[in-house]
């Protein structure tokens, strides 16, 4: 038996965790040195879809991951 947190569906959670927070500290900071600087409104909206797209590409692995761990308990 392996340790917790060492097996890939860990890593794997550990990652999406990772990449969820950095998400979110990136869209945060990038709100707020916007309003500093004065940036456009079409540039907020720019930053505001990059952090769209990390939520949504953590979105999709953590859906991957959900998939794996329902094939690991069939089989």
């Amino acid at each position: 038996m392996q340790q917790t947190g060492k097996t890939p569906r860990a890593r794997m959670g550990q990652r999406i965790a990772l990449i969820m927070a950095g998400t979110g500290v990136f869209w945060v900071a990038a709100t707020y040195i916007g309003q500093q600087y004065g940036w456009s409104n079409r540039t907020h909206a720019l930053f505001d879809l990059a952090a769209l797209a990390g939520f949504g590409f953590a979105l999709w692995q953590t859906f991957q991951l959900w998939r794996t761990r329902q094939d690991d308990d069939k089989g």
